[in-house]
């Protein structure tokens, strides 16, 4: 049996990832499983942002740059932070959080990202902390998982 025929028991191709138009649904036509990414299911993207905010402010406030201990307040803050929203109990939705923490001076940064994304389901929440010595960036996706 060729891998194209393995989809589902029967001959047709693999999913392909597309942008979806709003209003979409991310499900199969058809599918007797229950689409968790529709209206009821989404991501709570604000939920999120604002729990990025409350755990940079709380480890960061008042900490001053040093290499070692922002460096694992970086750790720390990631593993709250995914700790508190897979507490949301978001079903189908895998999470993956990312943070940043750098000394605040003159120099300007760039970040990005790359991964395989479905625009219909997928999404992510960001945060910037600064203080007069530091910043920090945080950033949790939320990939939808069929």
């Amino acid at each position: 049996m060729r891998r194209d025929q393995e989809w589902a028991g029967g001959p047709r191709s693999p999913p392909q990832l597309r942008a979806m138009e709003g209003g979409e649904s991310p499900c199969r036509p058809g599918s007797v499983e229950l689409c968790l990414a529709g209206p009821g299911g989404r991501f709570p993207a604000a939920a999120v942002e604002e729990i990025l905010r409350e755990e940079l402010g709380s480890a960061l406030r008042e900490r001053r740059y040093e290499p070692g201990p922002c460096r694992q307040a970086a750790c720390d803050i990631a593993q709250a932070v995914k700790a508190r929203v897979k507490a949301l109990a978001v079903p189908r939705y895998k999470i993956v959080v990312v943070a940043h923490v750098g000394q605040l001076g003159e120099q300007s940064l760039q970040i990005s990202s790359r991964c395989l994304w479905d625009p219909g389901s997928d999404t992510f929440s960001s945060c910037v902390f600064k203080n007069t010595s530091l910043f920090a960036v945080a950033s949790v996706y939320g990939v939808y998982f069929e």
